[in-house]
């Protein structure tokens, strides 16, 4: 297998001499190394407060000439990192899936599958086209597996924010009121220091996201309009 440059890939932190860090890549057999300027921006004074052995990175390919793979943890964006994460939970949950289903018989399939690729990839093509899957556990247990996967894509999902909002107004209290008067569906609770949180939760995550862009876009307005400080602090 050749990784293409700007392939993303899940990494385990394997050992660090000197100033490079080798990693076990998932899927693949030959290990990359990530070098000291490509871990993080800046200087670095402690190279194990980032990465240290046994933990779980996502990486970006540099450069794959058929040895060891050059990689780089600091071109990662927290989006591409959250796409990985979450396309590596839910190949476990797929795995898991197969597990009480298909019971001794498992581990065969789970095997037949890596073969092909991706089992990620092969069960979003499965959900897509269940014939493939059906070729290789039967109609019944094919159904059951699909089944389950649906009822799992059903849960709710849980979209939260932290925000700060500050005024020295004398009417402050009532700005706040106002400021924070958002849609129904989304929940808001005072943590302290004018940190609020606000979340929602949805069946449908990018339209979960997209009411969330939208309140806080809103929010950040009628703050800017009553001269408060508005910031999201994390997600």
């Amino acid at each position: 297998m050749v990784f293409e440059e700007g392939e993303m890939v899940l990494c385990t932190v394997d050992r660090i001499a000197g100033t490079v860090v080798f990693v076990k890549i998932e899927g693949e057999q030959r290990e990359g190394s990530i070098i000291l300027s490509e871990i993080a921006p800046g200087r670095i004074r402690n190279l194990r407060e980032y990465v240290i052995p046994k933990k779980k990175i996502v990486c970006k390919v540099l450069k794959d000439t058929g040895g060891t793979i050059s990689l780089s943890l600091r071109r990662v964006t927290p989006k591409e990192k959250k796409e990985v994460m979450d396309q590596h939970n839910q190949e476990n949950s797929y795995i898991n899936i197969l597990k009480s289903v298909l019971k001794e018989k498992s581990e065969e399939v789970i095997e037949e599958i890596s073969k092909r690729g991706r089992i990620y990839e092969f069960f979003e093509e499965a959900r897509e086209n269940p014939k493939i899957l059906e070729k290789l556990v039967g109609k019944e247990n094919s159904e059951r597996v699909l089944d389950i996967i649906l009822e799992q894509k059903k849960k709710r999902i849980i979209i939260k924010r932290i925000v700060y909002l500050k005024t020295l107004d004398s009417e402050g209290i009532s700005h706040l009121k106002k400021v924070l008067d958002t849609p129904k569906e989304i929940e808001v609770k005072y943590i302290s220091a004018g940190k609020y949180s606000l979340k929602i939760e949805t069946e449908d995550g990018r339209k979960g996201e997209q009411k969330m862009k939208n309140t806080l876009e809103e929010i950040e307005k009628k703050a800017k309009e009553k001269g408060m400080i508005f910031e999201i602090k994390e997600k």
